[in-house]
């Protein structure tokens, strides 16, 4: 039973997934997002319970990449999607009880473009499945994590509702902004950049020098700015595994 302890954890992860894209297709982002950040945290835990259990398994490594499939793809794929047809409209105009080809046809357009917020969850998806046969991820990552990314998306509706200034919304409310942000979002998934992981395997300072600087400004960023601070830790994250890529310590 005690090896089975990490596995429940990563199905609680795929439940807040559940939960979150029902939020999502609903239009209640916010809602979603909180899900997602719980199913994240599920994500943390269950590999580090598998750790400290000495339970790690091959059958946990591909549970936690579907659970994530989820959580950290097709949630915050759908957090795109309707970001997107807040700027470019509704683009379903076929109902479950009714298939108009006509309308269908006609009523094609720039509302279309919704649909590129699925491609975060295909990159996604992608990413996972890459991670889980590339050897060189053992303790570092190579492409952005997914969680990260996830908490990039679901920043965007969580800055609207909370932060209203008029010129974060008139950004993210961008057509170009969404678009070039969802396609920099694939890219960077899976692009062939040396990242640091968080995971700690000791607590010493020096070994983890850029992880504790790491976390202390993401604190601080988080205390200052709130939620438009999870974009800049984003970026901050990627800067820091670059500029410090080579210190054996990151990894």
């Amino acid at each position: 039973m005690k090896k089975q302890i990490p596995n429940i954890i990563t199905l609680l992860n795929l439940f807040c997934g559940c939960i979150a894209v029902i939020f999502a297709v609903h239009g209640a982002l916010e809602f979603a997002a909180l899900f997602v950040m719980l199913g994240i945290g599920f994500d943390f835990f269950d590999g580090f319970a598998a750790r400290i259990l000495n339970a790690q398994s091959e059958l946990g490594l591909q549970l936690d990449s579907l659970a994530d499939v989820v959580t950290s793809g097709v949630a915050p794929g759908i957090v795109m999607f309707q970001l997107l047809t807040k700027v470019f409209g509704q683009p379903l105009y076929i109902t479950a009880d009714s298939w108009d080809i006509t309308q269908t046809i006609a009523g094609f357009g720039e509302s279309y473009f919704s649909f590129l917020g699925l491609l975060i969850t295909m990159a996604s998806a992608y990413r996972l499945a890459k991670f889980n046969i590339d050897t060189r991820q053992t303790s570092s990552f190579i492409g952005l994590p997914t969680p990260a990314n996830t908490l990039l998306i679901i920043s965007l509706p969580l800055i609207l509702k909370f932060q209203q200034e008029t010129w974060i919304v008139d950004i993210i409310l961008n057509k170009w902004f969404l678009i070039v942000l969802t396609l920099l979002s694939c890219y960077l998934l899976n692009a062939e950049i040396p990242l640091f992981s968080l995971k700690f395997k000791t607590w010493g300072f020096v070994e983890n020098k850029i992880r504790y600087i790491f976390l202390l400004l993401t604190i601080v960023l988080i205390v200052l700015l709130k939620f438009i601070a999870i974009p800049i830790v984003i970026l901050l994250y990627i800067l820091m595994s670059l500029i410090f890529r080579n210190e054996k310590t990151s990894v």
